[in-house]
């Protein structure tokens, strides 16, 4: 008698486990939301930085990161939270789209790669801008917006899986097409 082992199926294990936001505290995280939504918002049928769950990735990438740049996120949080509060009365999380731009635009500069802002906040705050706009146009929801509108760049379909429970990716799709590639050959 042949015993033959049951099939099995992959699965992503983001789908299997409600991924919750851990290294930043609720009124960091707050925070990190609103100035993802401010700083990269909606454009053009792209989805903005909270659509993509950029806030949710970096809570995930900075809680693996190094403790000199989990710190200087936590300071810059803490600090852009304790600013609106000062200036406004409210906690960054509620201030308006003027409000923000109040806090923000002295802190933003530009800058080359190699010559970063000196002052720790100057840099924090450029740093996240960065860090923003980077986990949203690498995610699945800014590539399959490019594919909607029939974009496809090189790099379509690289991106980072959103930290979310309800993953809507088979686990046996292709990655990408550099795969898909491999499968029809």
């Amino acid at each position: 008698m042949e015993v033959k082992p049951l099939p099995m199926t992959a699965i992503v294990p983001d789908a299997v486990a409600q991924t919750n936001a851990h290294f930043f505290n609720v009124q960091q995280m707050a925070t990190l939301r609103r100035l993802s939504e401010i700083l990269m918002p909606p454009l053009k049928g792209y989805p903005g930085a909270t659509d993509a769950g950029a806030p949710e990735f970096l809570d995930f990438l900075i809680s693996v990161s190094p403790a000199d740049r989990q710190q200087m996120y936590q300071a810059g949080l803490n600090r852009l939270d304790a600013e609106a509060k000062k200036h406004f009365g409210v906690a960054f999380a509620a201030v308006n789209a003027a409000q923000a731009d109040q806090l923000l635009r002295p802190w933003l500069k530009s800058w080359m790669t190699d010559h970063p802002p000196t002052e720790p906040y100057a840099h924090f705050i450029n740093v996240v801008h960065s860090d923003i706009r980077t986990a949203t146009v690498n995610s699945q929801a800014w590539s399959d917006a490019a594919s909607a509108k029939g974009r496809q760049t090189p790099d379509a379909g690289l991106y980072w899986f959103p930290v979310d429970p309800d993953i809507r990716r088979d686990a046996t799709a292709p990655i990408c097409r550099a795969s898909q590639n491999k499968q029809h050959s």
